[in-house]
């Protein structure tokens, strides 16, 4: 359990970094796409069927969730894009991730 809070921290932090230099728009965006990915990315660290350390997500500024890496499995696939469909401020999902053999 507390492996899982460490890493969602990191993840939050990781996520805040990049907006350092931004303009106030664009870093507005920033933030807001970081946000949304640090939530999924979160939500991925709960759960006990999703990997979030093989499954990369990105957050375009039009709030459409990348979803890239492997899973083991299509359970696994379904329910990384459930999280990313079911987080607010996502208006799509495009899942890439590929079932590792």
């Amino acid at each position: 359990m507390n492996r899982k809070l460490t890493i969602a921290a990191l993840f939050i932090g990781a996520m805040t970094l990049p907006v350092l230099g931004y303009s106030a728009d664009t870093a507005k965006d920033a933030i807001k796409d970081s946000v949304i990915t640090t939530k999924i990315k979160a939500e991925m660290v709960k759960d006990p069927v999703v990997s979030a350390m093989r499954i990369k997500v990105d957050t375009d500024d039009k709030g459409v969730v990348s979803l890239s890496g492997t899973a083991k499995s299509q359970a696994e696939v379904d329910k990384a894009v459930s999280i990313a469909q079911n987080t607010k401020g996502v208006s799509s999902v495009q899942n890439n991730i590929k079932i590792a053999q």
